[in-house]
């Protein structure tokens, strides 16, 4: 007869875990009578994870402290869109942020302003897709519609000297 570990069968494993299942409850069941016999009961309800009640006045995390002004004044969503326009490059990309601005936000309507008129064009193409990039941002229907002005000074005037005012009583020209 060889002294080798005869395999474990399905029929034999299934026996093996019982007699560990048992033994196991058995040496929980001496764990809490002892515990008992020394004054030491086991608890009856899970341990909670929570500190007490904290007071107003206890000094508190940062963010949250933060969180709840921002919630008590309705600042969310400007300060939101206040991150947005931090972020510019970011959500339209180097390119595009390197010739627009974002300037102002009411009423859902975000007002875009671009350094020539061939960005104001580019912009006014891609204002569907704008207005959904910056709704991912913002949340659903935040931004409905994305305005764009084109630069604000107008062309330079040609020719070297001018002279502003009215003519004069021997000006024939004009």
């Amino acid at each position: 007869m060889s002294a080798e570990p005869r395999p474990e069968t399905p029929a034999t494993s299934g026996t093996t875990a019982a007699k560990g299942a048992a033994l196991a409850r058995e040496k929980l069941a001496q764990a809490k009578a002892d515990a008992a016999k020394r004054g030491q009961l086991p608890r009856r309800e899970p341990r909670r994870r929570s500190s007490p009640r904290r007071d107003a006045a206890d000094p508190q995390l940062l963010g949250g402290a933060i969180r709840d002004l921002l919630s008590d004044r309705g600042w969310e969503q400007s300060v939101a869109v206040g991150g947005v326009f931090g972020r510019w490059a970011e959500i339209v990309g180097p390119d595009l942020a390197a010739h627009t601005k974002p300037e102002t936000f009411a009423d859902g309507e975000v007002l875009v302003v671009a350094d020539s008129t061939a960005w104001a064009t580019q912009l006014r193409l891609l204002a569907s897709s704008l207005v959904r990039r910056l709704n991912e941002e913002l949340g659903d229907g935040t931004v409905v519609r994305v305005k764009v002005r084109g630069p604000q000074n107008g062309p330079k005037p040609g020719g070297g000297l001018r002279v502003t005012g009215s003519r004069g009583p021997r000006d024939t020209y004009g």
